[in-house]
């Protein structure tokens, strides 16, 4: 009797977290704010971990949704992106390692204030997309929660930022985005190979431990067999959804008390390294406007500290330099993809400050 009465409990609460969830990404979505289907679970899994409602997602099942982002970011990355960096290489070199460089001094700083421990300040401020950011931050040692609230904050600030320079520039917010269908076609084939691509990534990172393989594993093989002709990746917006937020409730869920006591009292200042490194970036703009002729919103989008995803959804609707833009903010998400956690580790060592791991948070 008790264990249906708290199976009947757990019914109750995922009901209501599935309610909230519903509401948030509602709300987010007619504020045409990015990431919306993952950002609003999120959301809504931190408000019942501040409840402390206990509710948990099981692990495989986080872990696969982890396996559909990967094979998701994988889409989004063209070989043709080559061609368009070894164009121009020294202007995406220097583009990228500026705004890598002016990152991590900003999450150094943050760190040698005690505003956030250890990598989780460097990782929280890598200007990568927030859900690999997130994701790998949690398995190479620095708190996901706290990486999730910097990484999720930098894009709401600078995706109503630049939407709002985009607007203006254009006289308008561009063309309307159609509208979403939930339940397109959808070839099977296809997405059963997806499947067991992400199945068999997730046997290979349990069989081998390797550090954030059930993302990263599926996204590199995902670029190389879909460019190839190999395989067609294929994931249903109904697919990407409930992965979206599964992995939402599951960084939210891991916030307690204590954490969002500490995120909030690190607010101001995570917000104004934020700031800080959006004025930087704009500083870069204004560079390669005067230094390589490029038009200015199209520099500053590709300058811009925000995820791919969300400039990329700006970028669509204003008049812009599409391919510049995504090549400046690929050739950046790959390098911190490559070498984030030897940075964060670098960082952390030459700096003197202790790893987040050893840091007695919550």
């Amino acid at each position: 009797m008790s264990l249906m009465s708290g199976a009947g409990v757990q019914a109750i609460r995922w009901s209501a977290l599935l309610f909230v969830s519903a509401i948030f990404v509602y709300v987010l979505e007619s504020a045409h704010l990015p990431a919306a289907l993952l950002l609003g679970p999120m959301l809504a899994a931190i408000l019942f971990a501040g409840f402390e409602k206990q509710v948990a997602v099981p692990p495989t099942v986080g872990l696969m949704a982890q396996g559909v982002i990967g094979c998701m970011i994988a889409t989004t990355i063209p070989l043709s992106i080559l061609g368009e960096l070894a164009r121009d290489w020294p202007l995406f070199l220097a583009g990228v390692v500026s705004v890598v460089v002016a990152a991590c001094s900003l999450g150094l700083v943050l760190a040698k204030l005690q505003v956030l421990p250890g990598t989780t300040a460097i990782w929280g401020s890598f200007p990568g997309a927030a859900s690999a950011m997130t994701i790998m931050a949690d398995s190479f040692g620095a708190d996901m929660r706290l990486v999730a609230f910097m990484q999720y904050l930098r894009v709401v600030c600078v995706s109503v930022v630049a939407s709002t320079i985009a607007r203006i520039w254009v006289g308008h917010s561009g063309t309307p985005l159609p509208a979403m269908v939930w339940f397109p076609p959808v070839d099977w084939l296809a997405l059963a190979a997806t499947i067991l691509l992400i199945v068999m990534s997730f046997f290979v990172t349990r069989w081998f431990k390797i550090a954030a393989g059930i993302f990263l594993l599926p996204m590199i093989l995902g670029i190389v067999l879909q460019n190839t002709g190999v395989m067609k990746i294929e994931l249903p917006p109904w697919l990407l959804a409930a992965s979206y937020a599964l992995v939402g409730w599951t960084i939210g869920l891991r916030f307690t008390r204590p954490i969002l006591a500490h995120a909030a009292r690190a607010l101001p200042r995570v917000l104004g390294a934020i700031l800080a490194l959006m004025a930087i970036c704009g500083v870069f703009a204004v560079a390669l406007v005067y230094f390589a002729g490029i038009d200015p919103l199209t520099a500053y989008l590709a300058t811009s500290p925000g995820g791919a995803d969300s400039v990329a959804i700006i970028s669509a609707s204003s008049n812009v330099d599409i391919p510049f833009v995504m090549a400046m903010q690929l050739a950046r998400f790959l390098v911190i993809l490559v070498a984030g956690p030897a940075i964060a580790r670098l960082v952390v060592k030459w700096s003197g400050l202790r790893d987040a791991t050893r840091v007695p948070l919550p």
